[in-house]
């Protein structure tokens, strides 16, 4: 692990071994994964507890109908990483995945881990949501 970089900068070397990845003017790592709007940012808690949160745009614009609240209820059962929301707007809605860990001290290696585990879920939490 190189001290000498930010939690930040190494989420973003890793993401961009299989996304292109944007900074934000605020400092957030912008990224598309399997469709997925994404955006990443480390954060410190407390001294010596650092964690990176990931908000993931699954799909917008959807209707709202009961069966889309199925749908995010049954990814939400079979998810490990993050929780899963409908964010309604008047008839139409926009489902995210959100998802903190602490990520202190970890290595590069097990920090891809992390990355890959959580976008996989990503990806398969996507799958029946859009038409």
């Amino acid at each position: 692990m190189s001290e000498q970089l930010s939690l930040q900068s190494r989420a973003q070397i890793a993401l961009a071994q299989f996304a292109t990845v944007t900074v934000a003017e605020e400092g957030s790592l912008g990224f598309d994964y399997a469709g997925a709007l994404c955006s990443l940012r480390s954060l410190e808690l407390s001294p010596g507890l650092e964690v990176l949160s990931l908000t993931a745009v699954l799909a917008w614009d959807r209707p709202v109908k009961a069966s889309l609240h199925k749908k995010v209820a049954d990814r939400n059962a079979e998810s490990q990483f993050g929780s899963i929301s409908v964010n309604v707007n008047g008839k139409m809605a926009d489902v995210l995945l959100r998802y903190t860990f602490p990520a202190s001290g970890l290595e590069d290696e097990p920090l891809m881990t992390m990355l890959v585990l959580v976008l996989a879920g990503v990806e398969k939490a996507r799958v029946g949501l859009l038409p």
